[in-house]
């Protein structure tokens, strides 16, 4: 099978968009990720995969702890720098939360700490347990067919 017609078929699936964050030696680090799942309730595991060639990686690996930012719709250009589409300098103010740096005003920003980690392909997959959680009102920021696209509402289905 062609790798383009494996992400074309895997672009059908909507996903929300993430800023997946972390500090090393007081340097932070990020990266977008759609790649991300809840994995349980009891313990409280999320998941999120990560390319071996991605830097995030090897930071998250010696931190041994990371958040998660949720982001809003309004946050399209936080995702397109994180995912390094768009090549400038630019001064990020995060919001600490529990000493850990996550992306201000997303609709869900969560700690964790590293669980358990699955060699998974050319993918690592990190399963992080979740150690506190902020979450705000608002509407996601879609991904769908390598674009971004924005919920409908007065569609909802009862």
């Amino acid at each position: 099978m062609d790798d383009r017609i494996f992400r074309n078929a895997m672009g059908k699936f909507t996903t929300g968009v993430t800023v997946v964050t972390t500090k090393l030696d007081d340097e932070v680090h990020g990266m977008t990720a759609n790649a991300f799942m809840s994995v349980s309730l009891n313990p409280k595991l999320v998941l999120v995969s990560i390319a071996n060639k991605a830097m995030m990686k090897t930071y998250i690996t010696h931190a041994q702890k990371f958040a998660i930012s949720i982001l809003s719709q309004e946050q399209k250009d936080l995702s397109a720098y994180f995912a390094g589409q768009i090549n400038e300098t630019r001064t990020i103010y995060f919001q600490w939360f529990q000493e850990m740096p996550t992306i201000k005003d997303s609709l869900v920003q969560m700690i964790c700490e590293v669980h358990d980690v699955v060699d998974a392909g050319d993918h690592t997959l990190y399963i992080g347990k979740v150690t506190d959680i902020n979450t705000h009102s608002g509407d996601p920021l879609t991904f769908f067919e390598g674009n971004y696209h924005e919920l409908i509402k007065g569609n909802q289905v009862k």
